[in-house]
């Protein structure tokens, strides 16, 4: 039976290397005869079983596949209380439209100047504007609005 271990001990120094590296890590005294032997070895290794695909030839043993952990952050923050902050994009627009105001206050030709202000204060007051309404209607609904489908009945015409 052949010995699947990926690690021997090196037969010069004695001590732990990788089994299909063509020389000893530690030492360097030749394990295989050639680099495309140890290549062609570890090819056929590798393809003896499954669990051995994700091994390579430097390593010492195989390692374990585990899936990548996911983590729900925001479901874990308001299982702790904490409050965070929804994602959006309007926080570039609005630093968008500063930039272009700061280019405003550069000393250039007054047209120049105008033309940068009305741009960038165009930019950031839509970027303001998006940011405060839109989202925020998107967040809080407003309470008195009718959900559709519901049997709601005005008292006043009764």
């Amino acid at each position: 039976m052949v010995n699947p271990a990926l690690a021997i001990d090196c037969p010069g120094c004695g001590l732990v290397t990788a089994r299909f590296l063509p020389y000893c890590s530690n030492c360097g005294r030749s394990i295989w005869p050639s680099g495309s032997e140890a290549s062609a070895a570890f090819r056929l290794w590798r393809a003896a079983d499954p669990v051995r695909v994700v091994a390579r030839q430097y390593d010492l043993e195989i390692p374990l596949v585990r899936p990548p952990d996911e983590f729900d952050y925001s479901e874990r923050a308001h299982e702790l209380g904490i409050h965070i902050f929804p994602n959006s994009s309007w926080p570039f627009p609005i630093c968008f439209g500063l930039f272009f105001l700061g280019l405003a206050a550069v000393p250039l030709a007054t047209p120049a100047r105008i033309v940068l202000g009305v741009i960038g204060a165009a930019i950031f007051l839509t970027g303001v504007v998006g940011w405060v309404v839109v989202e925020d209607q998107k967040m809080y609904p407003r309470d008195d609005a009718e959900e559709p489908g519901s049997a709601h009945v005005d008292q006043e015409a009764v």
